[in-house]
């Protein structure tokens, strides 16, 4: 027996004429009757009494348009119920991530997409071993962290052992992030070591993290005798913006901010940072996952073109600066 079946049935019935249902239903006669036969000799019952003036139900055929009907309706209920559904299905896409800009700025963008739609989006600015742990636990569709030759080692084992696998964006050299009056400020360039006389900054973790999940590139300033702890990137900000602490990452800047209260100079280390995403080895991507990658790599390039730009302008302003002290000099 067949939804199909019951279709037949019940539209013969209205009709009471094979003929005019078939017209309704587009099909041939032959068609409907050779349906209604195999209906009815599955059941072992009669349906219809056929004469030359058509088709009329039998006590049991009326009994059973009945049903027919009610089940029909159930279909079409359903139907509408799942297929309205689909039609307007909520869309899930959850990122964690270290705390970039950039990883924002592809957030927004994707946000501003969707105007309209029906959505559900979430993201989440944590620590590196907290990334990698909603992505291979499946809260997080994927994670945006860095790797460096300092911590390949470890994270690399922890990613491959968690079936996790790592894709390169960029590859950037580290910076300090300091206040433009800070006395470093007007350097083109910092070592390591002239960082070790001013308070450091790092972003708190979790007890018992090891410092290869670290945010800031590991220089050995994390045991320095003046260091400020924080988990927002906010506050970060104004702290470094507020006082002569300095801390270590990206250098890069939104090119979507407005202009930056804080500047980043290069430091003079071999390591760089490979910006990148994570996500699990047998999993696909969804179309939301896709698509914020494409807005995530389009954001690390203007990111990186709108920093390269703000230290052209402050090398320049130093160079006036320094020409201009020469003529007074």
């Amino acid at each position: 027996m067949t939804f199909q079946q019951l279709l037949y049935v019940v539209e013969i019935a209205r009709c009471r004429s094979m003929n005019k249902a078939a017209q309704q239903l587009f099909l041939s006669q032959s068609n409907i009757s050779s349906s209604v036969r195999d209906l009815e000799e599955e059941l072992g019952v009669r349906l219809f009494q056929r004469s030359n003036r058509g088709v009329e139900l039998t006590s049991d055929g009326r009994e059973f348009v009945g049903y027919a009907t009610a089940l029909l309706e159930q279909k079409e209920k359903i139907t509408q119920i799942y297929q309205g559904q689909k039609q307007h299905q909520t869309v899930h896409f959850t990122v964690s991530t270290q705390r970039y800009p950039f990883t924002e700025d592809a957030f927004c963008h994707l946000l501003q997409e969707r105007d309209g739609e029906r959505y559900s989006y979430c993201i989440k600015e944590t620590g590196m071993d907290v990334v990698i742990q909603d992505v291979s636990e499946n809260r997080s569709d994927l994670g945006v962290m860095f790797l460096s030759s300092a911590n390949q080692k470890m994270v690399g084992r922890i990613l491959e052992n968690n079936d996790l696998e790592f894709h390169e964006i960029q590859a950037v050299q580290p910076c300090v992030y300091l206040r433009p009056g800070h006395p470093l400020a007007r350097r083109r360039s910092l070592r390591p070591e002239e960082l070790a006389s001013y308070p450091y900054m790092i972003f708190e973790q979790n007890q018992g993290v090891s410092l290869d999940f670290s945010e800031e590139v590991q220089l050995g300033l994390q045991n320095t005798q003046q260091r400020v702890s924080v988990f927002n990137r906010g506050t970060a900000i104004r702290i470094i913006a507020t006082s002569d602490a300095v801390t270590t990452g990206s250098g890069l800047f939104s090119a979507e901010s407005s202009d930056p209260v804080i500047l980043s100079i290069p430091l003079e280390v071999e390591d760089r940072m490979r910006l990148g995403w994570i996500k699990p080895k047998n999993k696909r991507l969804g179309e939301e996952g896709k698509r914020f990658l494409e807005l995530l790599r389009e954001a690390v390039d203007q990111s990186l073109a709108y920093t390269d730009q703000l230290r052209r302008q402050l090398w320049e302003q130093l160079d006036r600066e320094a020409e201009e002290a020469a003529r007074r000099g």
